[in-house]
């Protein structure tokens, strides 16, 4: 065999395998993503025990009694709690709410701002104030309702994760919708 022939045999032998070995998809980089987050449509129950109130509340949500007509609703697919506290009024309402908005204004080292919404249902005789807190302060919905003689409820919501507000916001919007149900479905017995 000649020198020339055996070189162009292995020239061809070497494109194909350039060829054959080259012919691989291109890696292309993944685009960008936002997580996406739905929960369902709330439905909502009314709860009734023998304590001196009712309302409403998501069906998807667990409740627990804690004693002394607090409770602790739980949302199990957002890890998360809204914990309601009743304390009976009897000369000490300006205290009791100064502890509720005391403890709201507790978070604002770490919050952005805190947004105060009244609450006023004159026919049910409910009145009180829902706070939004913005950030990544370790609750971002909180509310109190009195009927201003006998009665006075605090709720607050918490996450059990790291207050991260940009990972959770999708959760603790539905939850602060939850607690806006809450409160205008409140009626005292």
């Amino acid at each position: 065999m000649n020198k020339p022939f055996a070189l162009k045999i292995v020239f061809v032998l070497l494109v194909f395998t350039v060829l054959f070995t080259s012919c691989k998809d291109d890696v292309l980089p993944k685009p960008s993503s936002q997580l996406r987050l739905e929960y369902p449509i709330a439905e909502y129950t009314k709860y009734q025990n023998n304590c001196p109130f009712t309302f409403d509340m998501n069906a998807d949500a667990v409740i627990k009694e804690d004693g002394n007509c607090g409770f602790s609703i739980t949302y199990p697919k957002m890890k998360a709690t809204l914990y309601l506290t009743y304390k009976p009024v009897s000369g000490n309402l300006n205290n009791l709410l100064r502890d509720a908005q005391k403890l709201t204004y507790e978070h604002v080292i770490k919050a952005d701002d805190i947004l105060e919404q009244p609450f006023i249902n004159s026919d049910k005789k409910v009145y009180g104030m829902l706070y939004q807190v913005g950030g990544n302060a370790a609750t971002n919905s909180q509310f109190y309702v009195t009927d201003s003689l006998k009665h006075f409820i605090t709720g607050s919501v918490y996450f059990y994760a790291k207050p991260n507000f940009d990972s959770i916001m999708p959760a603790a919007s539905y939850i602060k919708n939850d607690m806006q149900t809450l409160m205008e479905s409140l009626e005292w017995k």
